[in-house]
């Protein structure tokens, strides 16, 4: 697997040094640096900007390439004697979902499980997360509302976020609960509803009806927290 862009290969280099199998640059770093990478004593590459564009497949790399080990997707069973999960239904922005990612993982959230999407694109999860795609544990499992049952059984209270919620301040959201955010333009499906212990939203200050689903996430994480 592919990883690039200067925080998030600096980011491996601090966190999981020992998953790293080569570095790729496409620019001169400096000698510091160069210094660190070379004490772990793997393969260190010198690709032209064509070359590097290929193998990021035209994402931003900044000149920062890494080869790492595949990342390995949790079991549904390793969250559930957790406290706090995040949920993601049916969201396919690699961009949102990544921003959630490092979200959760800044805010104290044990595990994340993502659904109704088939193709998660790795790569740029690690690009759109700094990373932090590898620092909290990740479940890929298509069918949410399985999990969700699966979390119910396990003690967990669901809370959604809909428009027409509760305000999550009224709330006690103490105990092993689980945070389920809809899709970019839908939100959250009929099915997914009716299976929520609780709908919450953010209420407004000022006409205006919805937050980017990364702005909602956090808001609701820290107040959940």
């Amino acid at each position: 697997m592919i990883i690039y862009g200067k925080q998030t290969v600096l980011h491996f280099l601090e966190r999981h040094p020992k998953r790293i199998k080569r570095f790729i640059f496409s620019k001169e770093i400096d000698k510091k640096l160069f210094t660190k990478i070379s004490k772990l004593n793997v393969a260190i590459e010198r690709r032209d900007e064509k070359g590097a564009q290929g193998l990021a497949k035209g994402g931003n790399h900044q000149g920062f390439l890494a080869e790492i080990d595949e990342l390995q997707f949790a079991d549904l069973n390793d969250l559930k004697n957790k406290e706090f999960i995040l949920l993601l239904s049916s969201l396919n922005d690699m961009g949102n979902i990544g921003a959630l990612i490092r979200t959760a993982l800044a805010l104290g959230v044990d595990g994340i499980v993502i659904g109704g999407i088939k193709d998660l694109k790795t790569e740029t999860l690690a690009r759109s997360s700094s990373g932090a795609l590898f620092d909290i544990p990740i479940v890929h499992q298509h069918n949410l509302l399985d999990a969700m049952n699966e979390l119910k059984q396990s003690g967990f209270k669901l809370y959604g976020a809909t428009l027409n919620g509760d305000d999550i301040k009224d709330l006690s959201t103490n105990g092993k609960r689980a945070l389920i955010l809809g899709s970019e333009g839908e939100g959250l499906t009929k099915r997914v509803i009716s299976a929520l212990d609780y709908q919450v939203t953010i209420p407004m200050a000022n006409e205006f009806n919805s937050l980017n689903v990364n702005a909602a996430g956090a808001i609701l994480i820290q107040r959940m927290r």
